[in-house]
C-alpha cells in the first residue's frame, strides 16, 4: 500500500503548492502542540503559537527540495527539528533583549483552531470532547509544565512527535525500558495533576 505521505512529500518537494498545502494541514495539530508544549511562557507571551508554525512552515516550505523523504515518521521528526530550531532561537533572541516576563501581558488571542489543538493534545490525556475549551488548553499546558523536564521530554518525543521508544532512548542516553518507565510514571503524574486542578 503505497504510504500517502511519501506522495505528499515527493510533489511538495517538486513545487506542487497543494500538495505542501495538504502535507502541513495534516501535521498542523501535531505541529501547534509540539510548539505550545516546547515554548516556555515568556516566548508564548511574545508570540502566539500560529505565527510560530507559521514561521515554521515558510522555512519547510524554502527547504522542501532539499528533503529526501525515507518514513512518516522521519518526515515528522524533521518537522519537529525544525520548529525546536525556531523556538531556540526565538528564545535566545528575546532572553538577548532582555525583557521581563513578569512585565509582559499574556496576550495569548486564542482562536477557533485551537480544538485541532486540543486534539492533538487528546494524545496525552482522554477529556471528553464537550470539555475540550479554553480552559482545558490552559489546564493541559499548566499540568504539563508541573511535571519534571526529563518526562515532559520524553513525553513529547513519544507522545507528540510519535518516536518509539528504543530512539527516544537513543537520543537521551538511556536504556529503552528506563525510558518506558519514565513516560509511565509522566503521562500518571500529568493525569494526577489534571485530577487534583479540575477537582
Amino acid at each position: 500500500m503505497p504510504d500517502p505521505t511519501e506522495k505528499l512529500v515527493i510533489d511538495a518537494s517538486r513545487g506542487d503548492a497543494v500538495a505542501l498545502d495538504r502535507l502541513l494541514e495534516h501535521h498542523l495539530p501535531g505541529l501547534r502542540a509540539y510548539v505550545r508544549l516546547r515554548s516556555d511562557r515568556l516566548l508564548r507571551a511574545k508570540e502566539s503559537e500560529s505565527d510560530l508554525v507559521q514561521s515554521v512552515c515558510r522555512e519547510v516550505l524554502e527547504h522542501m527540495e532539499r528533503y529526501q523523504y525515507q518514513s512518516e515518521a522521519g518526515f515528522r521528526q524533521w518537522l519537529y527539528r525544525t520548529a525546536e530550531r525556531k523556538i531556540i532561537d526565538r528564545f535566545r533572541y528575546y532572553n538577548a533583549e532582555k525583557r521581563s516576563a513578569a512585565r509582559e501581558v499574556n496576550g495569548e488571542d486564542l482562536r477557533m483552531e485551537d480544538s485541532r489543538l486540543l486534539e492533538a493534545y487528546g494524545i496525552l490525556v482522554t477529556p471528553s470532547r464537550d470539555a475540550m475549551a479554553r480552559e482545558e488548553l490552559r489546564r493541559v499546558e499548566a499540568a504539563f509544565e508541573r511535571l519534571p523536564a526529563d518526562y515532559r521530554e520524553i513525553i513529547v518525543l513519544a507522545r507528540i512527535v510519535g518516536l518509539p521508544h528504543a530512539e527516544i532512548a537513543r537520543q537521551l542516553g538511556r536504556t529503552a525500558s528506563s525510558v518506558r518507565n519514565a513516560l509511565y510514571r509522566g503521562l500518571a503524574l500529568l493525569s494526577d495533576h489534571l485530577a487534583k486542578d479540575g477537582g
